[in-house]
């Protein structure tokens, strides 16, 4: 197998289970929130925000979590035929299988662009458009001139009324993040076939 491929594989599996390792941590938080905003309920006030940051944080706990979970084959998976097969047999149906995956990812992160473009006031389908005039804008005339180019940033409609632009953010981060995955073990499915271990 080419040394790059067993480089990329290195990089991004390392990566993806150091963070994966972090946000596995995250479970103690959502679980801090949702105590927190059941003492407030029972003995204070009850706090607007609880409710929507435990979506939030469980929107990052599940998509940042997601490279981990693929890199170790956590996936549901049906094992009626596939735990009868070779090895190779494996490889051949996961190369395909994660093919199809690849393709699942990729339409994610691009409605996950457009969403993201359209907290941050932007309302055609045309993201990458978008992000090339406020990236423009931001080089050459500053946080100012990006500012310009933002149109009415989406807030919440509940009473807190939170930015909504940074969970969408950590879902392109996390997409992103499970393509690179899913595309080291589709070079590991490759490596399998030839009878070759990454």
């Amino acid at each position: 197998m080419l040394k790059a491929a067993r480089v990329y594989v290195r990089i991004v599996d390392g990566f993806n289970r150091g963070l994966g390792k972090v946000i596995m941590w995250g479970v103690f938080v959502m679980a801090a929130i949702l105590l927190w905003s059941s003492m407030s309920k029972t003995f204070f006030s009850p706090s607007l925000w609880t409710l929507e940051v435990a979506q939030f944080a469980m929107v990052a706990y599940y998509v940042l979590g997601g490279p981990y979970s693929i890199q170790l084959g956590s996936n549901v998976r049906m094992d009626l035929l596939y735990a009868e097969w070779s090895d190779k047999k494996k490889a051949w149906f996961d190369a395909f299988t994660v093919l199809l995956l690849l393709f699942y990812l990729g339409v994610l992160l691009y409605g996950a662009l457009n969403s993201f473009a359209y907290s941050l006031g932007h309302f055609t389908q045309e993201p990458f458009t978008f992000y090339k005039d406020l990236i423009l804008a931001f080089l050459t005339g500053g946080p100012g001139a990006a500012n310009e180019v933002l149109g009415f940033v989406e807030r919440s409609p509940t009473a807190w009324r939170p930015y909504i632009w940074p969970v969408k953010l950590i879902m392109i981060i996390g997409f992103f993040l499970m393509l690179l995955q899913v595309f080291a073990e589709f070079l590991k499915d490759i490596a399998r076939i030839k009878g070759e271990t990454i």
